[in-house]
């Protein structure tokens, strides 16, 4: 990234309470518009980085910059920062359009200024007329949308979003989801939110960062972390994935081959990854791999197994196979391309899994 891409510069930021390191010595930027995700498991440290962000913590050490202003001695209502809860934190005694308009009115405007502003928000929202409505009378989405407009009505230069879709059913959330997305494109402001959702951050970010005990692990776009994550808590934590522990035995062709016991020697790609003889993992996608009857050709890796449990998910099927010498059965995920797809009779059965070279990944052993 280019020094002047920087928006918010995040550098060597620590908070400790107590003995708890819960952000830990990170540093990273994020550019002018972009959609970042903090993505983690609970107590990763996202929610606290986020409060630092938005002046509700103070760091223990390290510096936050936002547009190039040191924010250590800016109190959270002088941040050009706003915030959207989980709760969305609507005030039930107010209706839609005051709940809206409620950061307004600290500032230097006229009434006939907010009434504009607040038509155009809930226009930007698409929810046209609903100003004179309760809160009790909307739903959890439009709530949701309610809280999105009060915090960019006051034209922050960030919107600091933690969890905001928690709260909603699965079909909903994924709606929420485009229109979050649409909506930040359309404003073009810089949004960081936070989630614990890897299929939530994938489909809306730009760039995620993933987190664990306080530490940034990687910082890439979706495609980019899903198909090459740089360690084994990355590739556990996106989506599933399948590790086949083993050594390099050497490369051949731009592959490193893995010496992986009982189970033979496996290619997969170099890529970045450093090389060194020594304990190395494959991880391979559950997607990347077939299930066939017979032993397949050369030109791609396999393996012996006993398919002993599967399920039908209506557009796709899963199925496990057992293997000697793994700990954990391999996954395999296959679409229901034809209609009426069965996920089988459910008998157990002696088969070989494959999958191509180039679909695997090399990851450094634990």
């Amino acid at each position: 990234m280019a020094a002047d891409d920087s928006f918010i510069s995040i550098k060597r930021v620590s908070k400790h309470f107590g003995a708890v390191r819960a952000v830990d010595d990170i540093s990273f930027d994020i550019r002018r518009g972009e959609f970042f995700s903090l993505l983690g498991p609970s107590g990763c440290g996202k929610t606290t980085l986020l409060r630092m962000l938005a002046g509700f913590e103070v760091p223990t050490s390290g510096e936050i910059f936002i547009d190039g202003q040191p924010m250590a001695v800016v109190p959270p209502h002088l941040r050009p920062t706003n915030m959207v809860f989980q709760n969305y934190a609507i005030f039930p005694h107010l209706n839609v359009r005051q709940n809206i308009a409620y950061g307004l009115r600290k500032k230097n405007l006229t009434k006939q200024q907010i009434d504009q502003r607040v038509e155009e928000a809930l226009g930007m929202i698409k929810l046209p007329g609903y100003g004179g409505r309760r809160a009790d009378q909307l739903s959890g989405g439009q709530r949701q949308r309610i809280a999105l407009a009060r915090a960019l009505v006051c034209q922050p230069k960030v919107l600091l979003l933690d969890e905001p879709l928690g709260a909603l059913d699965k079909k909903l959330r994924e709606e929420m989801q485009l229109e979050l997305r649409q909506l930040q494109r359309s404003v073009g402001i810089t949004f960081v939110f936070v989630t614990h959702d890897q299929e939530e951050a994938l489909t809306m970010s730009d760039r995620i960062a993933v987190m664990a005990r306080g530490k940034v692990l990687q910082i890439d776009g979706s495609s980019r972390l899903y198909e090459h994550p740089n360690c084994r808590e990355v590739a556990d934590f996106i989506g599933n994935m399948n590790f086949i522990d083993g050594t390099v035995a050497g490369t051949e062709g731009g592959n490193a081959v893995i010496d992986a016991g009982p189970l033979g020697k496996l290619r997969v790609p170099v890529g970045q990854a450093r090389i060194s003889n020594g304990p190395a993992t494959l991880a391979i996608r559950p997607e990347k791999l077939r299930i066939e009857a017979a032993r397949p050709n050369g030109g791609t890796n396999a393996i012996a197994g006993r398919l002993n449990a599967q399920a039908y998910l209506g557009d796709r099927s899963h199925f496990y196979v057992e293997v000697p010498g793994l700990q954990r059965r391999l996954a395999v995920a296959a679409q229901n391309v034809a209609r009426n797809s069965e996920s089988g009779d459910g008998q157990a059965r002696d088969v070989w899994v494959s999958w191509p070279v180039e679909s695997g990944v090399l990851l450094p052993a634990d």
